[in-house]
């Protein structure tokens, strides 16, 4: 059983993110192999991509209820994307992949820097040389934060927002008594990241429109590859 199972059933009213979707479709009708999502949920990417682009996908993640979901959703649309249950951190590949993405902001459920340092080294391990790998995350507004800690919203559904700054952690805390809770990284953190995997950024926008990152960004977009 995984931590993210009880969100299963709510998943989609509280990630009803849909501009991502072309951008990650883009990406993989360039890439000329395998193509694999980490956190793949319940398929809210995973699917579009295999239907726009008729390739094959394959989705990770650790939660047996969202692949539940996924899995028949994916038999709905009739669609060729295989999921597998499994840990993004220890993730291995039979064949190296062209592409390799991490949508939703999923990368920020990692807590601690050697959690994030093992999942990178795991994509470069599964990329073939050229491969891309990308992600999106926010970017922490300090501002924000502010304006909106500790009280009550009401969309998607009922829940409150605290920080921990000391520990870069935002705890989502929703009516019915689950929490999620997300660690935030910097630009500067991410390309550590990149730097110990042995990945190269080729790209960083502010959006999925793919316009520049700059100071107004509150998305990190980001593209990196293994060098050929």
């Amino acid at each position: 059983m995984s931590a993210y199972d009880a969100f299963a059933p709510i998943y989609d009213a509280w990630y009803p993110l849909t501009e991502d979707v072309p951008f990650y479709v883009a990406l993989a009708e360039e890439a000329e192999g395998p193509v694999v999502e980490l956190a793949v949920g319940t398929g809210r990417v995973a699917i579009p991509v295999a239907e726009q682009t008729g390739k094959h996908i394959l989705g990770i993640d650790s939660s047996p209820a969202m692949l539940e979901v996924a899995r028949e959703r994916t038999e709905e649309a009739g669609v060729d994307v295989a999921l597998q249950e499994g840990d993004m951190r220890d993730f291995e590949l039979y064949e190296p992949a062209a592409l390799v993405y991490c949508p939703a902001r999923s990368l920020l459920h990692l807590p601690t820097w050697a959690d994030r340092r093992r999942v990178f080294e795991r994509v470069a391990a599964a990329l073939k040389p050229g491969g891309r790998f990308a992600w999106n995350a926010f970017v922490f507004d300090h501002q924000l934060a502010g304006k909106v800690e500790g009280g009550w919203q009401e969309h998607p559904m009922r829940h409150r927002i605290a920080y921990a700054p000391p520990d870069n952690r935002v705890d989502i805390d929703i009516e019915n008594g689950q929490t999620l809770s997300l660690w935030w990284i910097t630009r500067g953190e991410w390309e550590g990241l990149l730097d110990v995997a042995g990945l190269e950024t080729e790209a960083l926008y502010g959006w999925f429109d793919r316009r520049p990152f700059d100071e107004s960004s509150r998305e990190f977009v980001w593209v990196a590859r293994k060098p050929a």
